[in-house]
């Protein structure tokens, strides 16, 4: 069909626009935490190796769920294309392979721990909304391509209003399903309507002199709407705190199943803890200071009674992501906590409401478990989990680290005196000094905080004279036992990055 090969090729995307919409706006009624793109992007990011979501994690950040759900959807659309180029000159090879991509959405969605029977419905309403608008599409098209004279001038037009229409139909329909699965609206009415009940143990005073309030600097208590969110899911799960349940089992003497009230219930606690990602380059910005309300974990365990021989317990959150976290670290006198709200609210959902784990000193890939469901008490020797089966080590304690947040890299700042400041932390051990270099001089003595706790950062500062021109500033930290922080540079993988944090500034 001369001249029909765009119309074909438009046809296709807007039949694919159609489906991904169709299924979007279906799991929002009928399966609100699990859509076939949430399936079928969960399975890509389970699939691709470590080095591949390393990169993704250093190039986007936080962002990085974004920008893999942007790229599907081009990835969608220019398959919808081929599948309408391929639709005009074969058919129906191009209905089916856009039926397929409905079948394997089901396949996705069959493989994810939220799984249930409705869950499949989506990608095949999918499938089958795709197939029907690509048939209706091309015989206009084939219509138009076999007309002439006026008759061709009328059949243009029939395709020109009836693919823009579906263009629109698209992109109204992919903004109610966002709109429908973004809102929430009963989990978040719950969240919001929750009481907290008051801790038997509030947290520790922040001592004066924590914060030094230095322009620039990190805060000592990072927001919530600022703390990094590194996670596997592309769909904050959803879920009721009415029915939400915990489950511990594996080596115990008696399997224990809470609720949420009944966790409520319990003497909570507050404890003011630093979280950081084992992705945080030197430097980097994955990691955050909050204020957090729970439950030990230490007595849940308890109360199940550990077995002998017993050393890890593999969480489970709600999507099915496991860590595996040593047992010392949830059984020992560390604050390690079921954590049911951070900074005086309850759990942001993307932060794990109703329930997750927090546990100083250990990077968030082997024990900060959001939207925890389980804790199986078992052996390094017996499991292994989401990470650790990418090939990222089974204990992943925090290194000693430390960052310059003012002057920022780069930065022009005045000549003579400039003041260098940021945090350093040693979850768990506790940081005793830190250290700033101007180029290849002397290490110099910082302003040091006063420490909340030793599961916390601290602030530093100092002030240095810098001479006309480009100069190089470093830092260091000592924790709380002498150790220096490692300048020995070496990447995430697999248990954390070593090695000073360095800037370039220009002063004059």
């Amino acid at each position: 069909m001369p001249g029909t090969r765009g119309f074909s090729a438009a046809a296709g995307t807007v039949a694919a626009g159609i489906a991904a919409a169709a299924g979007e706006l279906a799991a929002a009624a009928l399966s609100p935490s699990l859509s076939p793109v949430s399936a079928v992007g969960s399975v890509v990011v389970d699939a691709v190796p470590a080095p591949v979501k390393d990169w993704a994690i250093a190039v986007f950040g936080t962002s990085d769920k974004t920008a893999l759900l942007a790229g599907m959807l081009l990835i969608i659309l220019g398959l919808g294309a081929l599948c309408g180029l391929l639709e005009a000159r074969r058919p129906p090879w191009g209905s089916a392979v856009l039926a397929g991509f409905g079948i394997l959405g089901a396949a996705a969605v069959l493989s994810r721990a939220q799984f249930s029977p409705l869950a499949l419905l989506p990608p095949l309403i999918a499938g089958l909304a795709g197939v029907l608008v690509l048939r209706g599409l091309t015989a206009r098209i084939r219509r138009y391509g076999q007309s002439s004279g006026t008759e061709a001038g009328a059949r243009r037009r029939d395709v020109l209003r009836a693919v823009g229409g579906g263009a629109a139909v698209a992109a109204v329909g992919g903004g109610l399903a966002g709109a429908a699965r973004s809102s929430q609206v009963a989990v978040d009415d719950l969240r919001a309507n929750l009481q907290l009940p008051a801790p038997v143990q509030p947290a520790a005073a922040i001592p004066a002199g924590a914060d030094l309030g230095v322009p620039g600097a990190e805060p000592l208590i990072t927001p919530n709407p600022d703390f990094y969110r590194i996670d596997t899911a592309l769909r904050v799960p959803l879920i009721n705190p009415e029915t939400w349940r915990l489950r511990v089992t594996g080596l115990v003497d008696r399997e224990v199943e809470i609720s949420y009230a009944d966790l409520l219930a319990k003497p909570l606690q507050e404890s003011w803890v630093t979280l950081a990602c084992v992705s945080n380059e030197v430097g980097g910005s994955l990691i955050g200071n909050a204020r957090w309300l729970g439950w030990p974990v230490r007595i849940l365990l308890a109360e199940a009674g550990v077995q002998p021989g017993a050393d890890m317990v593999l969480s489970r959150s709600e999507d099915g992501w496991t860590a595996t976290t040593p047992l010392e670290a949830l059984t020992d006198a560390r604050d390690s906590l079921l954590a049911v709200a951070m900074n005086g609210e309850p759990l942001p959902p993307e932060h794990g409401f109703p329930v997750r784990l927090v546990v100083p000193g250990l990077y968030g890939y082997v024990s900060a478990t959001k939207w925890v469901s389980e804790l199986k008490v078992s052996r390094f020797a017996d499991e292994t989990s989401y990470w650790t089966d990418r090939g990222w080590s089974e204990r992943g304690p925090v290194k000693l680290s430390s960052r310059i947040d003012t002057p920022a890299r780069g930065a022009k700042v005045a000549e003579g005196r400039t003041t260098v400041a940021g945090v350093a932390w040693a979850q768990h051990t506790g940081i005793s000094a830190v250290q700033v270099r101007v180029d290849d001089g002397d290490w110099q003595d910082t302003r040091l905080a006063a420490g909340i706790s030793a599961d916390t950062w601290r602030q530093f500062a100092a002030d240095v004279d810098l001479l006309p021109g480009d100069h190089t500033l470093t830092v260091r930290a000592v924790d709380a036992r002498g150790n220096v922080q490692d300048e020995d540079v070496r990447p995430v993988v697999p248990d954390g990055a070593t090695g000073l944090h360095t800037i370039r500034v220009s002063a004059g």
